[in-house]
């Protein structure tokens, strides 16, 4: 790994590809997430290859990655694993738009591991699997509306992206918090078929679904990952579900984020909490794109019978169906997420201890796999979406940027969080806590 990475003049390749970008790309870029900048540089890095834990943008600067494509390599770049199985369906074919055994097999697989999993639906991204799920829950219910809570992210598409960055102009009443569409392009209707409601607040929950008779489902992220990892307070999920049994409303986890690197039943095997429709991606590829949806025998029957559609003629692909197997049996042995979570809580750790012996008040909150540093005024962790609007957001981005010069590279933006992969190595974790120590110095 490179010692101090050059901040200036050391990233000139990625500035040249970013301007040939914006002639062709809208924005430069193929996904508003990416939109990054390299701490005070106006311009995203470039990657060009990763192996186990690192990667090395198109400049040859080496880091240890804690993005891992927002957590979707939980086995690192290029694993052996991956690489030899998908080698073989590369030379066999990697899709026929017809069914296929690896998601037959990856389907079994899934209802072994995880709580809630009767049948399983497969799809491309988080955002698809989400809408699978809403339209399993209307189908199922014959209701429209859809509760969610400020601040949680379900995906770009037009059915959830409400609510999750409302400033605190837009956001509304505490209570009753307003659905403010997540951007421009989503009609009206699609708003207001969406109740949204504080986190982590039993009273304001009945209250909002006292208010909504007609509420299809509830949605959550249970550890919320886009949120800068907010843990649910105890029994808050609990709650959830009882209320959800008691009102006849479908119960979702979108467990993109929690989904098998949390331990190999995901956040509600974590949590003891069994939902009654489950959204997973990220970690399920290994890095491919490929989702899916699951739930109880009779939420999912309709789709089942066909009376509740859903297509794609890329689901589950015999390439991408492939590295889900492929991924889901190495996580499916718990010393390899144990191997992941204690690896992320040493880094925790040493954030909490660089933090505490510089003076520089923060939060370091999730779990292991996945966790986030909030610089909150007191050190406080947060508890709701709103307790997020006072954070220091630059010194994040200071933060960040440090890191980044001393081989660390993490997420962007201080409300998302660190993802930790199978491979980190132990000079990995040294490299990583003593670049953490020296950020803080220069806080």
């Amino acid at each position: 790994m490179n010692g101090v990475f050059p901040a200036l003049g050391g990233t000139d390749s990625s500035r040249s590809w970013f301007e040939r970008a914006q002639r062709s790309l809208a924005g430069g870029i193929s996904s508003s997430s990416r939109l990054t900048s390299t701490g005070p540089d106006p311009y995203p890095l470039y990657m060009s290859s990763g192996s186990g834990a690192r990667i090395r943008d198109v400049d040859g600067n080496e880091y240890i990655d804690y993005l891992i494509s927002y957590g979707s390599a939980v086995l690192g770049h290029a694993s052996p694993l991956l690489t030899n199985a998908l080698t073989e369906v590369l030379r066999t074919g990697t899709m026929f738009g017809t069914c296929n055994v690896p998601e037959v097999e990856l389907a079994e697989l899934i209802c072994r591991m995880v709580p809630c999993a009767d049948l399983v639906r497969f799809a491309n991204s988080g955002s698809e699997a989400v809408q699978g799920a809403v339209r399993a829950a209307r189908g199922y219910t014959g209701r429209s509306k859809i509760l969610k809570f400020e601040g949680h992210y379900h995906g770009w598409s037009d059915t959830l992206a409400i609510s999750n960055r409302p400033t605190a102009a837009e956001a509304g009443p505490y209570d009753t918090p307003q659905s403010v569409p997540h951007s421009p392009g989503i009609p009206q209707g699609v708003v207001e078929d969406v109740v949204v409601c504080p986190w982590n607040d039993p009273a304001a929950l009945r209250a909002v679904l006292d208010a909504h008779r007609d509420v299809a489902a509830v949605i959550c992220e249970p550890i919320v990952a886009n949120n800068a990892c907010t843990m649910p307070d105890a029994g808050f999920l609990d709650l959830l579900r009882e209320e959800c049994t008691a009102r006849g409303i479908v119960l979702i986890f979108d467990e993109v984020c929690t989904g098998f690197r949390t331990g190999p039943g995901g956040a509600q095997a974590l949590f003891g909490v069994v939902p009654d429709l489950a959204v997973f991606s990220k970690a399920l590829g290994g890095g491919l794109p490929i989702a899916a949806f699951a739930g109880r025998h009779e939420v999912m029957e309709p789709l089942a019978r066909g009376e509740v559609k859903h297509g794609g003629t890329y689901n589950a692909s015999p390439l991408c169906a492939t590295a889900a197997l492929v991924t889901l049996r190495a996580l499916h042995d718990p010393a390899v997420t144990k191997r992941i979570d204690e690896t992320g809580r040493r880094v925790m750790e040493a954030v909490r201890r660089a933090a505490h012996d510089s003076g520089v008040p923060c939060a370091v909150q999730g779990v292991g796999a996945m966790f986030q540093v909030v610089f909150s005024p007191d050190g406080t962790r947060t508890r709701q979406y709103r307790d997020l609007l006072r954070t220091d957001g630059a010194r994040y981005d200071t933060f960040r940027h440090e890191l980044l010069k001393r081989g660390v590279h993490t997420n962007a933006y201080a409300m998302a969080c660190w993802f930790v992969p199978a491979t980190v190595t132990d000079d990995d974790l040294t490299a990583t806590c003593q670049a953490v120590e020296e950020a803080f110095k220069a806080l």
